[in-house]
């Protein structure tokens, strides 16, 4: 009905400092209750042409100023997201399905910080010197900002990932074309907003809505755009590697995982089932750095799973906007049954379901009847050549498979496509660092998960993407380096 559209959010792009109208729009729904939310620009060339001019009329203003200037604007930046923490929250959790609680204490919390983080590191990088006293020359390197950065962020962390790119990107002294998912591209309207009022010059900051296959194309392809920084998925990842390629552009990808947990008998299971189930379901499933196969030694396989699927069936899942709910919506129609249909599969490979999809039954309140919502659930009795156990699921999905010795443990933890990250469970100090240093992972958590330090390079091996983030990696990413010597 035309007073429904009116009610509706209507999303606008935001080039050169302003909101600019566009001639077509996408549906974007909220996950929780199926229905349409907001309207999001449906970019694509000329939308990416007029951002590509902003950005670089702006560039020779905002390159030039100090890293101090800079981290300045950065810092006020935050102290302003973190002022509208709540309203940032909400809008997050309704647009992407996510709890309110994941949304007030990870997401937004951790956007906030990305700009402190980065406004901070800006100021201590330094560069290096070194002479030649028989030729009588000294050489120095001398590091500039790249140009325009186009940033290309995903749908499960919608702020959280957006900020990690633009935060280093303009600290760095680049300006930005950033392109969210066009299913939650409201916080990044909403960090729109605050630009102006943080002193961001107009054209720094430009960020263009739509579909990837049109507005992502369109950013990757711009021979303007020197430089790209992905987060998504493998085969996205593909594309954008294919069509930048003429271009010779600098490409950070960031994209799936197959996150192995490994948990020997003498592990803590008091602190391994709580934080296994987190390292599961967190964000229902739907973080590259969740677990989504737990090999766990024979000695305690049948205590591990007993306990551990008794948890799982106790976390609730619901509408995301009740603080008491510990799982929310998937983020699309699509993507549930996708995940769902993981669990067919393995039902017909002759897997057991412990618990979840398809085996315990799922009450929702009366307005999230129609919402994307799934049960967490555990697969066991899986082969490892299941799809189940070599592809992405990306939902509040897990399998769970005995082993006997860490030889064995290692080889079959490595025998996927993907190497993000890896988490091992034992108190058995030796045997933690000879497990980590074997695994092919770019990061492994013993005795814990998720704990970021974010100094430290962050990044995946072999399907899960090229390139490292963190204060040194993202600061080399994002500059150019050049050696400059001089005869005395």
């Amino acid at each position: 009905t035309m007073a429904q559209s009116k009610a509706l959010l209507v999303l606008e792009n935001f080039i050169g400092g302003r909101f600019v109208p566009c001639s077509s729009y996408i549906d974007s729904y909220n996950p929780s209750t199926g229905d349409v939310y907001c309207k999001v620009p449906d970019s694509g060339k000329e939308e990416v042409e007029a951002a590509v001019k902003a950005a670089k009329a702006a560039f020779p203003i905002w390159s030039s100023k100090s890293p101090l200037e800079r981290s300045q604007i950065l810092n006020k930046l935050a102290d302003l997201i973190e002022h509208d923490l709540e309203a940032f929250a909400e809008a997050e959790s309704k647009d992407q399905g996510k709890t309110i609680t994941f949304a007030r204490t990870v997401d937004i919390p951790r956007a906030v910080y990305n700009f402190r983080f980065f406004a901070s590191s800006i100021l201590h990088h330094t560069t290096k010197c070194t002479e030649m006293a028989a030729a009588g020359c000294v050489h120095y390197t001398f590091r500039t900002p790249v140009g325009v950065a186009g940033l290309i962020s995903p749908w499960n962390l919608p702020l959280y990932l957006l900020t990690w790119k633009i935060a280093p990107a303009i600290a760095c002294g680049n300006t930005v074309i950033a392109k969210p998912s066009e299913m939650t591209s409201v916080t990044a309207w909403m960090m729109c907003r605050l630009l102006e009022k943080a002193g961001i010059p107009p054209g720094v900051v430009n960020v263009v809505f739509g579909r990837g296959s049109k507005a992502g194309e369109a950013l990757v392809c711009h021979p303007d755009v020197p430089l790209i920084s992905f987060t998504g998925s493998t085969l996205t990842a593909q594309c954008i590697t294919e069509k930048s390629a003429p271009h010779c552009k600098r490409l950070s990808l960031e994209l799936g995982g197959k996150n192995p947990a490994i948990i020997f008998d003498d592990a803590d299971l008091t602190q391994c089932i709580p934080t296994t189930l987190r390292s599961s379901f967190a964000n229902q499933g739907e973080i590259c750095l969740c677990t989504s196969r737990i090999f766990v030694q024979r000695g305690i396989y049948s205590e591990f799973l007993k306990n551990f699927v008794a948890e799982a069936k106790k976390l609730k899942v619901g509408n995301p906007s009740d603080t008491t709910v510990n799982v929310g919506a998937l983020i699309s129609k699509e993507h549930l049954e996708k995940v769902k249909n993981y669990v067919k599969k393995a039902q017909a490979e002759g897997a057991s379901i412990l618990c979840g999809e398809g085996v315990d039954s799922l009450s929702l309140p009366t307005g999230n009847q129609k919402g994307y919502f799934m049960l967490p659930t555990v697969i066991a009795e899986v082969k490892d050549e299941s799809c189940c156990m070599q592809e992405e699921i990306f939902g509040p999905v897990t399998c769970v498979v005995p082993f006997d010795t860490e030889e064995e443990v290692i080889e079959r933890a490595n025998s996927v496509k993907y190497g993000l990250a890896a988490t091992v469970w034992s108190s058995n100090v030796g045997r933690v660092h000879r497990v980590a240093q074997k695994l092919q992972s770019g990061l492994v958590w013993t005795n814990c998960w998720l704990v970021r330090d974010l100094n430290l390079p962050f990044g995946g091996m072999k399907a899960s993407g090229i390139g490292r983030e963190g204060a040194k990696d993202s600061y080399e990413f994002f500059t150019e380096v050049k050696t400059i010597t001089i005869k005395h």
